[in-house]
C-alpha cells in the first residue's frame, strides 16, 4: 500500500511547511496554510511506453544542436498570432487568465473552431451541450473540434491517444485532478502535478497546449506561483464585463515580445478582431471640447492613437484630490509639479482628474506632453484642436525630450488625418514625404504659447 503523508501548502503562494501556522512566511498572509493529502508512490508519465525503456537525452555540441526555426501554427486569429509573436509555437504550453465572464473560454473555443487542423477542446466546467450552444453562436460548421468533458488527466491521455489532436484545450487547469495527489481538485498540489504532466506531454509530443486559469480576487493567476514560471507563455485577459472591449496582454512570452497588445470586441457570435485599435481609443463627438488631447504611443510593434482626458476643478476640500485612470498617479503628480515649478501654473490648490479613454493603461512616456496639454487645456477651458496630436516625454526641467521610433508615430497620425504633430526639437526625423505638419517644441513654454496664444 502507498505511503500516506500530511503536508501543507499555502493558498496563496503555494509555499509547503512540515506543520500547520497562521501566518505564511513568504508571502506573509493569515489563514492561508491549509492540510493536503499528498499520497507518494511511483509516478506513470503520460503515454505507457510499449518497450519498458525511457529515452535518455544526451549532451550535444552548441554548434550540434539544430537552431533552425520552428514553423508555427496560425491560429487563424490575427490579434493572437500577433501577441504570441507570429502564432502558435508546437509543443509550447501557453496559460490564459482573466476574470471570471471576460470572455477566456468564447476566445479559445472560438480560436478551436477555426483552426484548419484536428483540435481536441477539453472542459471541466461545462457540459457537451453548452459548449455545442455557444459554438453554433460562434461557427457551426467546423468539423475538426472535439469535445470532451472530464476532469482526470489519466481519462483526458487516454482519448488524446486515440483521437491524435495537433492542439490541446484546457478549460480550465484548477478543475483537474490526477491519481498521484489525493488531495482535491484546485488546490495547490493538483493544480502543480497537472501542470507538470501538460507540459510532459506537450515536450515529448510537440503538440501546443492551452490553458485557462482562474484568477484570485488580487487580480493574479489561482494556484502556485511557480505555475506561471512552469508554461512557456502567460496571456492576460483584461477589460470591463460592462464594456465590449478586450485586451490580451503577453505577460510572459519564451517565444517573442511581451509588450504587443490585442484588442477584441464582444459580440453575440464571439470575439471580433479590431485591427484599427484608434476606432475605440478616440471619441467619435464632433463638438471641441476642452480638456482633451492626442498622443501618439505605440504597445509592441503597433502604434496607437490614445485620447487623453483631464478635468481640472477648485479644490472644495482642504488638501486636493488627483486621480488616475489607466495612467500612473505618481507620474502625473510629477508632471504637475513641473508645471508648477517650471512653467508658473498655479495648480496645487486645484483637484486634477486623468482618464485614457478605452479602459487601457499606457506605460509609454511619450503620452506626457498630451497628458500636460490636457491639463492646461482643461485650466484655461479653451479646447484643443482635433486635428493636432502630441508625442514627446517631458522631463523634471520641463525639457520636451525626444522619443523612440518617431517616423512610425507621425505616419500612423498622418493616415488618421491629423494635420499637426508636436514633436520634441531633438528628434530625428528621416521620413521624406509626409504631409503633416511637424511642430518641433523644447520647453513647456513653448507648447503653451502654440496652443493658447
Amino acid at each position: 500500500m502507498a505511503k500516506v503523508k500530511t503536508t501543507f501548502f499555502c493558498q496563496n503562494c503555494g509555499t509547503q511547511y512540515s506543520k500547520w501556522q497562521g501566518q505564511c512566511n513568504s508571502c506573509k498572509q493569515w489563514n492561508t496554510i491549509a492540510e493536503e493529502m499528498v499520497q507518494k508512490e511511483e509516478k506513470r508519465t503520460w503515454k505507457q511506453e510499449s518497450s519498458g525503456q525511457s529515452k535518455v537525452n544526451k549532451p550535444l555540441r552548441i554548434q550540434e544542436i539544430d537552431g533552425s526555426t520552428e514553423m508555427r501554427i496560425p491560429s487563424c486569429n490575427a490579434e493572437l498570432d500577433r501577441v504570441l509573436g507570429g502564432g502558435i509555437v508546437p509543443g509550447s504550453v501557453t496559460l490564459l487568465g482573466g476574470e471570471p465572464g471576460i470572455g477566456k473560454s468564447t476566445l479559445l473555443l472560438q480560436i478551436t473552431l477555426k483552426l484548419p487542423v484536428k483540435s481536441l477542446y477539453v472542459s471541466g466546467e461545462e457540459s457537451q451541450k453548452q459548449i455545442k450552444m455557444r459554438a453554433e453562436r460562434i461557427d457551426p460548421k467546423n468539423t475538426n473540434c472535439y469535445v470532451l468533458t472530464e476532469t482526470k488527466t489519466q481519462n483526458i491521455f487516454k482519448q488524446i491517444a486515440l483521437i491524435e489532436p495537433e492542439i490541446v484545450i484546457i478549460d480550465s487547469i484548477q478543475t483537474l485532478q490526477t491519481d498521484h495527489i489525493e488531495s482535491s481538485a484546485g488546490s495547490i498540489s493538483q493544480i502543480r502535478e497537472c501542470t507538470s504532466e501538460l507540459i510532459k506531454f506537450a515536450k515529448e509530443s510537440n503538440t501546443p497546449v492551452l490553458l485557462i486559469g482562474h484568477i484570485t480576487k488580487d487580480g493574479h493567476i489561482a494556484g502556485p506561483k511557480i505555475l506561471e514560471h512552469m508554461v512557456d507563455t502567460v496571456l492576460q485577459f483584461e477589460g470591463d464585463r460592462n464594456h465590449v472591449y478586450r485586451i490580451l496582454r503577453a505577460l510572459k512570452n519564451r517565444f517573442g515580445s511581451t509588450a504587443e497588445l490585442g484588442i477584441y470586441e464582444m459580440l453575440g457570435d464571439g470575439l471580433r478582431e479590431v485591427s484599427n485599435p484608434s476606432e475605440i481609443l478616440i471619441s467619435k463627438n464632433g463638438e471641441e471640447l476642452s480638456g482633451t488631447a492626442i498622443s501618439a504611443t505605440l504597445e509592441g510593434m503597433r502604434p496607437l492613437m490614445v485620447e487623453i482626458q483631464a478635468l481640472v476643478s477648485t479644490a472644495v476640500y482642504g488638501t486636493p484630490q488627483r486621480s488616475c485612470t489607466g495612467f500612473n498617479a505618481k507620474r502625473l503628480n510629477m508632471l504637475l509639479a513641473v508645471l508648477e515649478k517650471r512653467a508658473g501654473f498655479r495648480l496645487g490648490a486645484k483637484d486634477v482628474f486623468l482618464n485614457i479613454t478605452g479602459g487601457i493603461n499606457i506605460d509609454d512616456p511619450s503620452i506626457d506632453l498630451a497628458v500636460i496639454a490636457a491639463v492646461l487645456s482643461s485650466n484655461e477651458d479653451i479646447s484643443i484642436g482635433k486635428d493636432i496630436c502630441f508625442a514627446a516625454e517631458v522631463g523634471l526641467a520641463g525639457e520636451i525630450r525626444p522619443v523612440q521610433r518617431i517616423d512610425q508615430r507621425i505616419l500612423e497620425a498622418e493616415k488618421l488625418g491629423f494635420s499637426t504633430i508636436m514633436i520634441s526639437g531633438h528628434n530625428k526625423i528621416t521620413l521624406k514625404n509626409h504631409n503633416i505638419l511637424i511642430k518641433k517644441v523644447n520647453r513647456i513654454e513653448d507648447v503653451a504659447q502654440f496652443l493658447f496664444g
